[in-house]
């Protein structure tokens, strides 16, 4: 099997990538060519150095898909994007990375499929974010996709775009709405939604955070450990019972900005709450109060898809994860 994973450089394409090399057949098969693609080197695991392929290119460049798809792997994880708050400064970015970057490559699968039959799984990460105000309490599966983000626009666009091309039998695809992942590791990122991590990140490990937005704000949340399980359950499921309607709402844990808040202060104690300084930012702001903040996300849960259930069980993933299992 020949997987090709786009974005491999980001967060969750490295723990993807981690994950496929401690555990090789978890895409149901074998892998005996890998094919790792994003705008910076991606690593590539030891383990995995004798099948894979890393490649630093941009995918809206002219002809970057076609050479990709020429090799036809069989399961395509599409998670290369740019993020919300950079694609909200950067019109023009956004769109080329976001959407023209993804309209490319599934135009390149489909004319891969004219030379001879080709139709592989492919599965891309999407966002809460197709989601706008006015909500209802709780987003049903049912809601509308009427995104207030640049962003969010773009996304939305991906996923009819993969919904007609699957009907059409272009390629087999499932569409992974991604909660906000918390705690991502690492140094901050320009997300607008990049404070939920960092507010739990920075003070575990003795340093300062910045508040941009009130204790009162909810979102709905999951791990990166979650968010991996999400892809790696997409590779495999049986895309007969998902039907047409091929974009899914990941599960996840609705909480408010304290309940992060009151997590961090019975893991690490009220000196590591002292390092959060709230500083309102107008920006953030605006854009937080246009995002939801609950669903029930049934179809995924019925499909079998799983995430946390509490902000403690969140603490504990990212402290097993990336501190070694204990704080220092």
């Amino acid at each position: 099997m020949h997987v090709l994973i786009l974005g491999a450089a980001g967060m969750i394409g490295r723990k993807l990538v981690t994950r496929i090399a401690t555990e090789p057949k978890i895409l149901g098969r074998a892998i005996d060519r890998l094919t790792l693609v994003d705008a910076f080197q991606p690593p590539v695991p030891e383990s995995l150095a004798s099948v894979s392929k890393a490649l630093t290119v941009d995918l809206a460049t002219s002809g970057v898909a076609e050479r990709l798809i020429e090799d036809r792997p069989d399961m395509i994880f599409h998670l290369a994007a740019i993020v919300s708050g950079e694609a909200e400064a950067d019109f023009d970015k956004g769109y080329s990375v976001n959407l023209d970057g993804t309209r490319a490559l599934f135009d390149a699968i489909r004319q891969q499929g004219l030379k001879s039959t080709y139709a592989p799984r492919v599965i891309f990460a999407s966002s809460i974010a197709v989601f706008g105000t006015p909500f209802p309490e709780t987003i049903g599966d049912e809601f509308l996709t009427a995104p207030l983000t640049s962003y969010g626009t773009q996304k939305a666009i991906a996923e009819l775009l993969l919904a007609d091309y699957s009907r059409r039998g272009i390629f087999d695809g499932i569409g992974i709405r991604l909660p906000t992942i918390c705690v991502r590791p690492g140094a901050p990122n320009k997300a607008a939604s990049g404070f939920f991590s960092n507010i739990l990140r920075e003070p575990l490990v003795g340093k300062e955070a910045i508040l941009p937005v009130s204790d009162t704000v909810r979102h709905w949340f999951a791990s990166p450990r979650s968010a991996v399980g999400f892809f790696v359950h997409a590779a495999t499921l049986d895309t007969a019972k998902v039907g047409v309607r091929r974009n899914l709402t990941m599960p996840g844990l609705s909480a408010l900005v304290s309940d992060e808040i009151d997590a961090l202060r019975r893991v690490g104690g009220d000196k590591a709450v002292a390092l959060i300084r709230r500083e309102p930012d107008p920006v953030i702001e605006r854009i937080v109060a246009g995002w939801p903040t609950q669903f029930d996300a049934e179809r995924a849960r019925d499909l079998g898809f799983r995430a946390e259930q509490s902000f403690e069980e969140i603490l504990q993933v990212h402290i097993e994860d990336e501190l070694g299992g204990r704080l220092a």
